[in-house]
């Protein structure tokens, strides 16, 4: 029997490859993270679309791997000391992966830390705060009359671009040379803003030439073609 079968999840979307980790997602940014970090990790992995039409992160089954009901979740067969894992919450899936396999994360611990304190910066601040303004700008335009929540988030979402674009100076990725999950998990959000919520010119992130170089070169990458087509 595969040890996946002892989850529920896997009633619901049963695993074709029970020896792969199993991702629960959607092309979100958040859920494009996990992917583009499994392609670029070549890791071997079976995805599993969580349509929010039907509220499938509502059922029984996805709340059994994660009670918070977002994407993306895994389910790793071969986790630590041998044995499955399940893990929710992008950043933590992103330091897991890392750590399984020896990269994307620097290994002296000062830059370590470094690039922690980056991909904490985007889970906190700039993820937040880009769909914030992605919803009252596009999704709640019509619904909102008072202007004051969409220019609460704008300004913040300015603020936060100016911090990318000066840590970008100089720099080919967030950590210097070396691509890493600080970048992995940046840059879908900037991507997101500039593409599906067309905020490229009210936030001025089309007149940023040091995030706007990062983020088509990030976007250029053969694993985040492949990684920011999933589920498919």
């Amino acid at each position: 029997m595969s040890a996946l079968a002892q989850f529920p999840i896997t009633q619901r979307w049963p695993a074709r490859h029970p020896d792969r980790i199993q991702l629960y997602t959607l092309g979100t940014p958040n859920g494009r993270k996990v992917s583009v970090a499994l392609e670029e990790l070549g890791l071997a992995y079976e995805a599993h679309k969580v349509s929010f039409e039907t509220n499938d992160q509502f059922t029984a089954e996805f709340l059994s791997l994660n009670p918070n009901n977002k994407i993306p979740a895994i389910l790793d067969p071969n986790g630590p000391e041998g044995t499955p894992l399940t893990l929710f919450e992008s950043g933590a899936i992103l330091i897991y992966l890392a750590e399984k396999t020896g990269k994307l994360l620097p290994e002296t611990a000062n830059a370590r830390y470094e690039c922690l304190q980056w991909l904490m910066w985007q889970m906190g601040g700039l993820g937040p705060m880009f769909g914030q303004l992605g919803h009252f700008h596009k999704y709640a335009a019509d619904k909102v009359s008072d202007p004051y929540p969409r220019d609460r988030y704008l300004g913040e979402t300015k603020r936060l671009l100016g911090v990318l674009e000066r840590r970008l100076e100089g720099r080919a990725h967030i950590m210097g040379e070396d691509y890493t999950i600080a970048d992995i998990a940046i840059f879908p959000w900037v991507q997101t803003l500039r593409e599906s919520y067309g905020a490229g010119e009210i936030t001025g992130l089309d007149a940023l030439p040091n995030v706007n170089r990062w983020l088509n070169a990030c976007l250029a990458r053969p694993a985040s073609v492949r990684g920011m087509a999933q589920p498919g």
